[in-house]
């Protein structure tokens, strides 16, 4: 399984979910990034870690105590980001990352 914050942030059940698939060797990929509000692209207008609601650090200690350590996946799917010069996004991220998960 892979945790997509994107997609199970909302989950009540995320905590418990995330440590079961742990618990069963399920725990393949971390993908990280964060949702904004008011969203106005369901697919291509996520938020870098920092500009949105998603409890990251939080998220990523249940994370970390199942033991994974793979790698963390930014994605930032984004129109806007998309735009921008690429090296100043991608330091953007880096910001992010560091500062919010």
């Amino acid at each position: 399984m892979a945790v997509d914050v994107y997609h199970l942030w909302w989950d009540p059940n995320l905590e418990r979910e995330i440590k079961r698939c742990g618990e069963n060797d399920h725990l393949l990929a971390f993908h990280i990034c964060d949702w904004k509000s008011p969203t106005v692209d369901m697919l291509n207008d996520r938020g870098l870690m920092g500009e949105g609601c998603i409890p990251l650090k939080k998220i990523r200690s249940w994370v970390e105590a199942t033991g994974f350590n793979g790698f963390r996946e930014v994605e930032i799917f984004s129109t806007e980001y998309w735009q921008q010069d690429q090296s100043q996004f991608l330091q953007k991220i880096i910001t992010g990352y560091k500062q919010h998960s």
